[in-house]
């Protein structure tokens, strides 16, 4: 399940809230009750490393260009 951030717009705290897809987006703090808004976080995902590009799959005669008819 997705982790969402929400910033209290009353008391400037920032919560973290694991749901779901399908889930109502948090309304109110949960400390204080005023209203939040949904902040957009980075990831910490990253392709890193070899095989992550057409170029590292390519081998030499296997373009179109170089095969005979």
């Amino acid at each position: 399940m997705p982790l969402y951030e929400y910033q209290c717009e009353s008391c400037k705290k920032v919560h973290e809230v694991i749901q779901k897809f399908s889930d109502a987006p948090l309304s109110e703090c949960p400390e204080c009750r005023g209203p939040v808004k949904k902040l957009m976080s980075t990831n910490s995902f990253a392709l890193q490393g070899t095989g992550w590009y057409t170029t590292d799959y390519k081998r030499k005669g296997s373009d179109s260009s170089s095969k005979k008819d």
